[in-house]
């Protein structure tokens, strides 16, 4: 996994070396359209099966040597070049592709979600990164708070000895797509992620509480938290569903 240097002679690289992960990401690349930008080409395993789309390619790899290696034994339409992931503005409508190295997830998928030009998404992470991600067994609030303009999806498991090196834990295939619609006005976004980081701060005697602490009507509440409400426990901020988070901050109303 190329990536951002964590440190003066660390690389943080682990491989993908199984052909059919390789197959799979190239499809669903596929089925979207737009330029790709690939986020750590690394030894190039997704990136030979990416240029055979024949559609632009931008590769950014943190290994200079790697870098200008694959750009000579790529196509024209290809361009691989020395790069920080964490500096990089993706193109308008860009459809992202990346083998994302594990101890950098969380700054990655910052950086992804706030650029605000590329259209889809297709990652690999650690498993239960990419299960949270996708409201698998409960969302984070990271999830939560990028829900009104993304939508998340889990594709598969990646198993770690799909690696060279073999990491500690398996992966998950993320895909990410930004709303054509988005469910709330862009311009809500920053009163909307602070109301989401307050939600799953609160304190209370249940979601229904914790929810009227944060300014829903406690008749929305319940009826909001019943209907997550599973059959052996109470509902948890991190059951809630994209639809769920919208109509509770709307119905907080203004004083949220």
């Amino acid at each position: 996994m190329a990536s951002r240097r964590p440190g003066t002679h660390e690389l943080g690289q682990n491989f993908l070396t199984d052909p059919s992960v390789t197959a799979r990401v190239v499809d669903l690349v596929a089925q979207r359209r737009g330029p790709i930008v690939e986020w750590g080409t690394g030894n190039g395993a997704l990136t030979h099966g990416l240029a055979e789309l024949g559609r632009p390619l931008y590769g950014l790899e943190i290994d200079g040597r790697r870098a200008r290696d694959l750009d000579r034994r790529t196509g024209p339409h290809v361009c691989i070049e020395k790069g920080d992931i964490l500096r990089h503005a993706p193109p308008a409508g860009a459809v992202i592709v990346s083998n994302i190295p594990f101890h950098l997830t969380t700054p990655i998928l910052r950086h992804l979600l706030h650029s605000t030009a590329w259209s889809s998404a297709v990652l690999i992470t650690q498993w239960e990164v990419a299960r949270k991600r996708a409201g698998v067994g409960g969302a984070t609030q990271l999830t939560a708070q990028w829900w009104p303009w993304h939508s998340f999806s889990l594709d598969r498991r990646v198993p770690a000895a799909a690696f060279r090196p073999q990491p500690s834990v398996d992966a998950g295939l993320l895909v990410i797509e930004r709303r054509p619609e988005p469910l709330l006005d862009p311009l809500e976004r920053d009163r909307y992620q602070d109301w989401v980081s307050r939600v799953f701060a609160g304190r209370g005697r249940g979601l229904t509480d914790v929810l009227a602490r944060q300014g829903v009507p406690r008749r929305v509440a319940r009826e909001i938290a019943n209907r997550r409400r599973g059959s052996k426990r109470a509902a948890l901020p991190r059951d809630l569903r994209s639809g769920d988070w919208v109509e509770a901050y709307r119905a907080a109303g203004p004083g949220r």
